[in-house]
């Protein structure tokens, strides 16, 4: 079992940035982002209260089970789509490996 995994992240430029991410720390999707200084506020430190971490999930990965607190706040957030999910919401797995997500236009 690796220990790390690879995410691939497509910044609001529509360049493409492999990022590289532990899976034996509990980290989560929005955490890492941030460790690579990319621009998402996050505002409420990952609480599902903001949604100013979005993402879109452009690959087939197995996410968990949208929460509730998570789909109320996609309800009330700017740019969603289908494929949309709070970051902070996502924690980092081994099943992950090759994510593919796009950052959602800040608003």
């Amino acid at each position: 079992m690796s220990k790390e995994i690879t995410i691939y992240l497509v910044d609001r430029k529509g360049t493409k940035h492999k990022l590289i991410a532990p899976v034996d720390i509990n980290l989560n999707l929005m955490e890492l982002i941030k460790s690579y200084e990319f621009p998402v506020e996050a505002t409420c430190g990952g609480m599902a209260l903001c949604a100013s971490c979005q993402c879109y999930v452009n690959s087939d990965h197995q996410l968990s089970k949208i929460s509730e607190n998570e789909e109320a706040m996609l309800a009330e957030a700017f740019n969603v789509k289908k494929s949309s999910r709070l970051s902070c919401q996502i924690l980092i797995n081994d099943r992950l490996d090759g994510l593919n997500i796009t950052l959602a236009p800040e608003e």
